[in-house]
């Protein structure tokens, strides 16, 4: 039935990667379906047969669908099946988009659509590196223009050692998570995270994951020279020789003085009537092709600024290639917020506030890898105002969420761990103004929030992007680009990092790829632009974190319990956990592994809650001290709770330092006392002292003398009633339901609902 089908297999990184085409999608251009150990991932490319009327740019799209029946999930939504696509998704496509898009001829306006569906994972083998692969397979098999192939890898550093697609049990040892995409002889995408490597590591790591490429292209054009189509024609749109040669005689001047300057809102002011101008002369002479007329001015604009770098060293602001834009940085410009910092770097400005929160509060993921929540989130804003338009906020769209995700990146590996910092950390960066650069601006500002929130982080990161202009063989890199020198140049290479190394690496090209001395050259230039930025401008701002954290953050502390004592905790229907939040007005979170997160906004109530805690899971020891309620008055005495469950007597000779009559003229129920522990009998009851209390703590003199002597057993005062009743309502819980919950509604260590 399947004539065509045929299947191609080799060894990828110690894994088999086999590829299957014929058989699937027989009405895309191009499809395969990539199996890469059980990681199994379907790829279809279309393209459409004409460009849809008005259209000036390329429009490629890429989809990286995650299929939850992949990793044996059913959707937790209402609907039970996949919604919109999750960031980590998102972060993929854009992954995939980057290498491919510059390999497509520039004058083709076909719609071209990759849709990549994860059908089966197996986390030891990327279905990202997979979908990769196989988008560069559909391409190069397919009848699209396009002039391939690409393939990526991901490489990882164990104990000074590359490894090509680390398992998963080698990425948590990893010192970076780097994804390279290569040409046949270029590189042609970076995506990098890294706990502090030097450049040289990360150099390495790139070549060594640019090397192993090679292996996978020669793979798949062999599988291109057995299958693939002729490539189809398509309609070019483009001005024609004529056309550029005239719009650039008439306007160069012109431009040429209008780009002269470092304002953007100066730059734009007097391109304005250049284009009005360019149109008035050539509209009539060429009808109904005013977009062809809009590309010449670009075109003539992005000759002028080249020609400027390539030959005259000259840079539109009149900065030298290493030079940075002013730079400033303030801290505590929102009084109500945990933390504040501001960055900005010429027309670039971003505010980024710092949120502090409970453990809990950490973000619960529903993806297909096996990470399951994250307590440190960045989120990125792009408004229109930031450029000067007028256009509604519709959400975060595929640029914020990629630039957001670039910035949590570089800034994780400074993150504290959460035995030494318990919280859960938000940060969102504002962009103000945008001229270039705003996802390292908000990578500066990020560190700024953190430090003035006094979150302990282990070094300030900065972030910098560096571009590149070629010309045939000629090529020169200069730091610090502005917006224009991101429209017309050929790279914007993101590097993020402390003083002592690399936290994070984001490359853009517009070109087929870089060549290594390219990579070199940037990461050095970067790297000194960094130390800069930290020692000139942010560490005066503020040196290092704060040592207390804002009035208004809450104070969190922890306490690791015995596992088998989980449930004394949180109590019969979370009873006893829900009482030690009313009463110390606290929040509480209690984990598997027996880790007890207690939240507030005042820290003598969080010591209270901990002190509790550690009440219920150990039995006091006597001379200690507690702050207690009496629940119960008799003749002989008062039964006063130190915690709850923990309940003792304090004879009626130990209620005050004088002789007491009555135990209702010292006490009642409800009062708060405190109260010492005198001993623990042989049936684990208390015995307690409010007398001894009063004298070594409050100083009082005792006005009687009493007996030492431990008094003899003493009866339980719960009547015969009171004692059935408990049990009845005991067994009422216990079918009811006596799995132990939190405080918030949700059984502990477990992520369930309430039902």
């Amino acid at each position: 039935m399947f004539e065509n089908f045929k299947v191609f297999e080799t060894d990828f990184a110690g894994r088999p990667l086999v590829v299957e085409t014929g058989k699937m999608a027989g009405l895309a251009n191009g499809a395969c379906l990539v199996r890469y150990g059980e990681t199994v991932v379907h790829v279809a490319a279309t393209a459409s047969a004409k460009p849809r009327d008005g259209i000036d740019f390329f429009p490629l799209s890429v989809d990286f669908e995650e299929k939850l029946y992949s990793v044996g999930k059913i959707p937790g939504s209402f609907l039970k099946r996949e919604g919109r696509p999750s960031e980590k998704a998102v972060l993929t496509s854009r992954v995939i988009d980057r290498p491919i898009r510059p390999l497509f001829p520039k004058d083709m306006r076909n719609d071209v659509s990759i849709v990549c569906t994860v059908m089966s994972v197996d986390h030891d083998c990327s279905p990202e590196i997979a979908a990769m692969v196989g988008t560069s397979i559909a391409l190069s098999i397919s009848d699209i223009p396009w002039n391939g192939p690409i393939s990526g890898v991901s490489v990882g550093m164990v104990d000074g050692e590359y490894i090509i697609n680390p398992t998963a049990e080698q990425k948590k040892a990893s010192r970076m998570a780097v994804t390279v995409a290569s040409t046949g002889s270029r590189i042609a995408m970076i995506e990098a995270g890294a706990d502090i490597v030097s450049d040289e590591e990360m150099y390495n790591g790139i070549m060594a994951g640019h090397e192993y490429n090679q292996k996978i292209i020669a793979f798949i054009k062999e599988i291109q020279a057995q299958i693939g189509k002729e490539k189809f024609t398509y309609d070019a749109v483009h001005a024609s020789d004529e056309m550029q040669d005239e719009v650039r005689a008439f306007a160069l001047a012109d431009i040429c003085k209008a780009l002269d300057t470092d304002d953007k809102t100066v730059r734009d002011a007097r391109l304005k009537p250049i284009y009005d101008a360019v149109h008035e002369k050539f509209d009539e002479k060429y009808p109904g092709q005013e977009a062809q007329l809009e590309e010449c001015l670009y075109k003539t604009q992005k000759y002028v600024v080249r020609r400027w770098l390539l030959d005259e060293q000259k840079r539109v602001d009149g900065r030298g290639m290493n030079d940075m834009r002013p730079l400033a940085a303030e801290i505590d410009l929102l009084p109500r917020v945990h933390g504040s910092g501001m960055f900005t770097r010429g027309q670039t400005q971003v505010l980024t506030v710092a949120t502090l929160g409970p453990v809990s509060d950490q973000q619960m993921l529903d993806g297909i890898d096996d990470e399951e929540f994250k307590r440190y989130m960045h989120q990125y804003n792009f408004p229109s105002y930031s450029v000067g338009e007028t256009r509604p906020s519709r959400g975060p769209g595929r640029r914020e969420i990629g630039h957001g995700a670039l910035a949590e990146r570089a800034l994780l590996p400074v993150i504290p761990p959460v035995e030494e910092f318990p919280y859960a950390l938000r940060l969102v960066s504002e962009v103000l103004s945008s001229n270039g650069s705003t996802s390292q601006a908000s990578i500066c500002g990020s560190t700024l929030a953190l430090m003035a929130a006094g979150v302990p982080i282990k070094a300030p990161v900065a972030g910098i992007s560096c571009g590149l202009i070629t010309e045939g063989s000629r090529w020169m890199t200069m730091v610090d680009i502005q917006g224009l020198e991101d429209f017309f140049g050929d790279m914007d290479f993101k590097v993020a990092g402390t003083k002592e190394g690399i936290t994070a690496i984001q490359m853009d090209l517009k070109i087929d790829g870089l060549t290594p001395e390219m990579v070199k050259e940037a990461l050095e230039k970067t790297h000194a632009a960094r130390n800069y930025i930290i020692d000139a401008v942010m560490s005066k701002a503020i040196a290092e974190p704060r040592k207390e954290l804002s009035k208004y953050a809450p104070k969190m502390l922890t306490i690791v319990i015995p596992v088998d004592k989980i449930r004394e905790v949180i109590g019969t229907g979370g009873k006893v956990i829900q009482k030690i939040c009313a009463e110390c007005d606290v929040k509480m979170d209690v984990e598997e592994d027996g880790h007890v997160y207690v939240s507030g906004l005042d820290l003598d109530n969080c010591q209270r809650a901990i002190t509790i805690i550690d009440t219920i899971v150990n039995d006091p020891e006597p001379g200690s001290f507690y702050n207690g309620k009496v629940t119960r008055l008799m003749d002989f005495g008062a039964f006063v709770e130190i915690a709850p469950g923990k309940e003792g007597l304090v004879h009626i000779s130990r209620l005050d330092v004088k002789r007491t009559e009555k135990v209702t003229d010292v006490v009642n129920v409800g009062d708060e006392i405190v109260v010492k522990v005198l001993e623990i009998d042989d049936k684990g009851r208390l015995n307690l002292s409010r007398r001894d209390a009063l004298i070594e703590i409050d100083g009082l003199t005792p006005e009687n003398e009493i007996s030492d002597a431990p008094r003899g057993p003493r009866r339980d005062s719960r009547d015969s009633r009171d004692r059935r009743d408990d049990r009845r309502y005991d067994r009422r819980s216990d079918r009811r339901d006596d799995r132990p919950r939190a405080s918030n509604g949700f059984i502990a260590n477990t992520n369930q609902p309430k039902e």
